[in-house]
């Protein structure tokens, strides 16, 4: 199950979905290296994360999949927004500093060729930051947030992938201690709850975060493909507005652009 562009949004402008945004926001800042004019996109639903940790970026683009849909970013100015296909992202190789992704990895058709494709468009020193569902996490076990879908993982399991990629894992952190409850007395009680998971059950964490460096001393092999993918036009869903389109070439074009 996928999870679309409206209940994302919808989840994150609950309390509830705030809560878990500045969670997370606090496991991404004790990895996040501060790095002047990098080149910085965004893969899922990284919206809310690219407003805080974009400011000091050359540039930032928000990369949102063809299954979930797009939404226009920012409100604001040029649109930095492009509806695409995670194993075909539309840049050429090695243009990007820093990947981060949320919401992404765990909806993929094929992680390995999603990370492949990364490891492409990274620089030499580029670098992938990636939230992803907890397997052992409570958060995992239930449908009312968007991390109750896709395919959780297990540290094991994410090192693994990473490694079969040309990754080398250099960091990691943790974040939604506190239980997925949209009661408000258990709300209130989410920064004692956060703070005593980080303590005494740290493997039990609703996400793992991982940043992870591009390797370079392992060859990869070159491989001729075939695209798999199509575009089928649809209707917009309720409430979604200027959808990416696709050009004549094949690419990912911004929304409200031609």
């Amino acid at each position: 199950m996928h999870s679309d562009i409206i209940d994302l949004r919808s989840f994150y402008s609950t309390t509830l979905g705030r809560l878990a945004e500045r969670s997370i926001t606090m496991a991404l800042s004790s990895i996040w290296a501060v790095v002047p004019n990098e080149r910085l996109v965004g893969l899922g639903y990284t919206l809310p994360w690219l407003e805080r940790f974009g400011t000091d970026a050359e540039r930032v683009f928000a990369f949102m999949p063809a299954t979930q849909g797009a939404v226009v970013w920012p409100a604001t100015g040029p649109t930095a927004t492009a509806l695409v296909f995670d194993e075909e992202l539309p840049l050429v190789d090695a243009s990007i500093d820093r990947m981060l992704l949320v919401h992404s990895l765990e909806h993929a058709e094929n992680p390995r060729e999603t990370l492949n494709e990364i490891w492409r468009v990274l620089s030499p020193a580029g670098r992938v930051v990636i939230v992803v569902p907890n397997r052992r996490g409570v958060w995992a076990r239930f449908e009312h947030t968007p991390f109750g879908s896709g395919r959780p993982f297990s540290r094991g399991q994410l090192t693994e992938l990473l490694r079969e990629a040309n990754f080398t894992p250099a960091a990691w952190s943790d974040a939604l201690f506190f239980p997925p409850s949209r009661r408000r007395f258990m709300m209130k009680f989410h920064n004692v709850l956060e703070r005593a998971g980080r303590r005494f059950w740290p493997i039990f964490s609703g996400v793992i975060v991982v940043e992870a460096q591009k390797r370079l001393y392992q060859g990869v092999p070159v491989v001729q493909r075939a695209s798999r993918r199509v575009f089928v036009p649809v209707f917009s869903p309720h409430g979604a507005t200027r959808l990416g389109r696709i050009s004549p070439t094949g690419n990912a074009l911004l929304p409200g652009r031609r």
